[in-house]
């Protein structure tokens, strides 16, 4: 009888992230197949912060319990080597009585890493108590964001190297987001692992001109209030329209995108030292000087008349930018700071942090992505790259050593290396905006090619479900 029981019973997995599910997309997607594709129960483990997309909250089969995140300010100002001991050994604690007591006993844990302290160990000790299978998901390796902050040669780096690299190889299975990184666990960790690239979700996909509006409605406060003084879209929008946004508007019940339009420029970033987005506001400057010095602009000229008769219809060579960047991080308000100081007649910054369901909708809108991800280990690929690619959205990305993984040049993308190489790039691909800019025209199709050509489900159920299956057998 107890045979047929567990035989009839429905197989659980526990996701395991040691940070805000709600940024967490990877992992969302995980707990998302393992319910709908493999049938299982899922308990997700981590702390709260970001909603996660409402399809999991949704979803009958996906439970969330969110941990409190652990904060020692006090102790950090005494010692931050004793704050990150004492951290550690707090969230071990919490997490193995989350684990071994507050959650159903899954038959297989599936954890983000990094981090890796204590968040292996923790999961480890609770398989080993709970009879379960443990999967470890690599999207980077934990010793090298770590050494961004201490560099590779500090104690500390090395000996959550040891522990990464000792932990890690417990695991009874393992997915990694690259080959290259697949080839460095196999040649120098001892670890065989699965590659399951990352694809967008179905949610990802071009947005239709009636979302376009309605975004653009919805975030009308946040695009016309200008970061520091008043700017060449602060003044587009004075009053109130419901039938009209900086993009779009609505005439006798049908849509349009307006012909005098800024491009719209979208990044995400996590905000951290991996990402270096003084690159970024550099290339924004020089375009900004650059289209001046093209249209033979003197430096005294009025920059509110210019920006009158753009709002007025006046159309040029090259278009105004609007750069948005979304996201939440420890280095937001630093860059905030930089944007507000700048002094640009046509480009302009907007930094927000949208919705699960928004966000989708704002790459689908948007004209260009721009990736600043430069991996601390060489061998990650960055997601945001993926889902821009799943909405149409070509990019031009930061180069290292394995982003051509992901990013082909002159087919759905362009890399560079310096602020004056984006610059170059965005001169580009803007001259003559929106109908004029063939290079953007041919980088969209090739975009929209790679984003349609596979999605999440799919790889998963080729890539993941197989190795999941072995592991629990």
């Amino acid at each position: 009888m107890a045979a047929a029981a567990a035989v009839g019973r429905t197989k659980r997995a526990a996701v395991v992230v040691l940070g805000d599910i709600g940024r967490s997309p990877r992992m969302q997607y995980h707990s998302l197949s393992l319910a709908n594709q493999a049938g299982m129960e899922v308990d997700i483990v981590a702390t709260g912060g970001s909603d996660p997309h409402l399809s999991l909250r949704e979803n009958p089969s996906i439970h969330i319990h969110e941990m409190k995140s652990v904060q020692l300010p006090g102790i950090s100002k005494i010692s931050g080597a004793m704050a990150l001991l004492l951290k550690a050994a707090i969230q071990f604690i919490i997490l193995v009585w989350y684990l071994c007591f507050k959650i159903p006993r899954p038959d297989v844990f599936v954890v983000q890493n990094p981090p890796s302290v204590p968040t292996l160990a923790a999961v480890k000790l609770a398989s080993w108590l709970r009879g379960a299978k443990f999967i470890v998901d690599w999207h980077n390796f934990g010793y090298t964001l770590l050494g961004l902050s201490h560099g590779r040669s500090h104690i500390i780096v090395k000996i959550y190297f040891w522990f990464e690299k000792h932990f890690g190889q417990m695991a009874d299975g393992a997915f990694c987001v690259t080959k290259a990184m697949q080839h460095e666990l196999a040649q120098n960790w001892g670890i065989r692992a699965t590659v399951l690239y990352d694809q967008s979700p179905d949610f990802f996909h071009p947005t239709s001109l009636t979302k376009k509006h309605g975004l653009f409605s919805r975030l009308g406060s946040s695009i016309c209030s200008a970061m520091g003084n008043a700017d060449c879209i602060s003044v587009e929008k004075e009053v109130e329209d419901v039938n009209t946004t900086v993009f779009t508007s609505k005439i006798n019940g049908h849509f349009f995108l307006k012909p005098n339009r800024p491009a719209l420029v979208v990044s995400s970033t996590s905000w951290t030292p991996d990402e270096d987005f003084s690159i970024l506001l550099e290339a924004a400057l020089m375009y900004d000087r650059c289209v001046a010095a093209t249209l033979g602009e003197e430096d005294s000229m009025d920059e509110g008349q210019l920006w009158i008769d753009i709002k007025n219809g006046k159309q040029f060579v090259f278009p105004r930018l609007l750069f948005i960047i979304t996201g939440k991080g420890p280095d937001r308000k630093k860059y905030d700071e930089q944007i507000k100081r700048l002094k640009l007649r046509r480009v302009a910054f907007r930094t927000m942090w949208l919705a699960s369901e928004d966000y989708p909708l704002l790459l689908g809108s948007a004209d260009l992505g721009v990736s600043l991800h430069t991996s601390s280990s060489g061998l990650d690929l960055p997601m945001k790259v993926v889902d821009m690619f799943g909405c149409g959205l070509p990019v031009c990305a930061a180069s290292f050593s394995c982003i051509e993984e992901l990013v082909k040049v002159n087919r759905n993308g362009l890399l560079f290396s310096t602020s004056s190489e984006l610059a170059d790039e965005l001169m580009m691909l803007f001259k003559g905006f929106p109908e004029e800019c063939n290079a953007l025209k041919s980088l969209k199709d090739g975009a929209l090619s790679t984003g349609s050509s596979s999605k999440w489900e799919t790889e998963w159920e080729t890539c993941a479900l197989p190795l999941v299956n072995q592991v629990i057998g």
